[in-house]
């Protein structure tokens, strides 16, 4: 019961921001864009695609080879228990 209460409001917002992006797509008017235009907005798209996966990969990279534990191994040395 608690997850439905938590979906339900989670799902109406999602359905109330794609029905806002389908309607201020079609209302707003302006020159068609170009094929430079398109191409341009998917290279931007890759590349931030490939930006994040690979940030996110060395995240998992750092820690699973354990890069992440001395770090904080070494911090929680310095810090004195209270």
């Amino acid at each position: 019961m608690r997850k439905l209460l938590t979906l339900i409001p989670l799902i109406s917002l999602l359905i109330a921001a794609v029905w806002f992006m389908i309607y201020s797509w079609n209302a707003i008017e302006g020159p068609p864009i170009p094929t430079t235009g398109y191409v341009a907005m998917w290279l931007g798209i890759v590349f931030s695609l490939v930006v994040g996966c690979g940030l996110m990969a060395l995240v998992f990279y750092s820690s699973r080879h354990g890069y992440d534990e001395a770090v904080y191994n070494e911090r929680n040395e310095r810090q004195p228990d209270p």
